[in-house]
């Protein structure tokens, strides 16, 4: 049982204590060379063997066709609205966005989910619209421009 173990005494090898002591004179580490020097270390070296960052496949890859269309929901354009950071008189569409930071610089196109409800009259330019979202714009009296680029 775990409470009867007695501890076991293991001797510590000192090194470099004397050729007597077993790991005496070059402690272990040969005759010159690399490794026998202080602060060597040798990473991902296997000693000629092929590494194991190599024998590995490539995983993933970066695709060069890059989702490149932001998203944004009728209730953050609300919210937006109610905090007045934008004025619903004003049109709505990418550069306007990008320009107040509410959509990162890097999109190239547009598209407007349903999540929420809108209460005012807007003015919209968008790329992508989801039925949900036209559906709310169209019963708010909004005026939807689609473009296609």
């Amino acid at each position: 049982m775990l409470n009867t173990l007695k501890k076991i005494k293991v001797k510590k090898i000192r090194v470099g204590r004397g050729i007597g002591s077993g790991k005496g004179k070059t402690s272990g580490r040969g005759i010159k060379g690399q490794k026998s020097r202080s602060g060597v270390a040798i990473k991902s070296f296997e000693g000629g063997q092929m590494p194991l960052y190599r024998r590995l496949p490539k995983r993933g890859f970066n695709s060069i066709h890059k989702n490149e269309t932001g998203l944004l929901n009728l209730a953050e354009i609300q919210s937006f609205i109610e905090s007045k950071k934008i004025k619903p008189s004003e049109k709505i569409d990418l550069a306007l966005l990008k320009k107040l930071n509410i959509v990162k610089k890097k999109y190239k196109k547009l598209k407007v989910l349903g999540n929420g409800d809108v209460k005012d009259k807007l003015d919209i330019e968008v790329n992508y619209l989801s039925n949900s979202a036209k559906t709310k714009l169209e019963k708010s009296g909004s005026n939807i421009k689609i473009i296609n680029k």
